[in-house]
């Protein structure tokens, strides 16, 4: 009979031991979602607080006090969302376009040359600003002063 009822102490320590490992690990189990909860509301707040800060930004209300202005004047928004294969192609086209300038014999010879006289040939011209007036005693007007001037007449 010693035999058995130690058998039976061993089985039912093994039996208890076994059912603390599962209520542990049920308990880790509630931890780690309950974790993952609290991190997806958080996440969520900030998407919604982002929200109201780009809101406070967007002036597309005021566009019923300007102007009607034709569509065909304003340009359209340009698609820089590129896919896969688009990319490969750009970078191949500009790899190459790239190895063209290097091995050009005028950037070559003088690199900051060229780069100068390139970017001279592609840029806008740019109005040059009417020089400031000056008043009767000599005094160069204020911009501020000029502007309002000019709106005037």
């Amino acid at each position: 009979m010693g035999k058995t009822s130690k058998r039976g102490d061993a089985a039912a320590r093994a039996e208890r031991k076994f059912e603390k490992k599962l209520e542990f690990y049920s308990k880790v189990r509630h931890t780690v979602a309950s974790l993952a909860t609290q991190k997806t509301i958080a996440k969520k707040k900030k998407v919604r607080s982002r929200q109201k800060k780009l809101k406070a930004y967007d002036l597309s209300t005021l566009t019923e006090f300007l102007p009607e202005l034709k569509t065909s004047q304003q340009p359209k928004p340009a698609n820089f969302k590129l896919k896969s294969k688009n990319r490969k192609n750009l970078v191949l086209k500009e790899g190459n376009q790239l190895q063209a300038v290097i091995n050009h014999p005028a950037f070559q010879s003088d690199p900051l040359g060229a780069i100068h006289q390139h970017l001279q040939s592609t840029q806008p011209t740019v109005d040059e600003k009417p020089k400031r007036r000056e008043n009767r005693k000599g005094k160069k007007k204020s911009k501020a002063i000029a502007g309002l001037q000019s709106m005037e007449m």
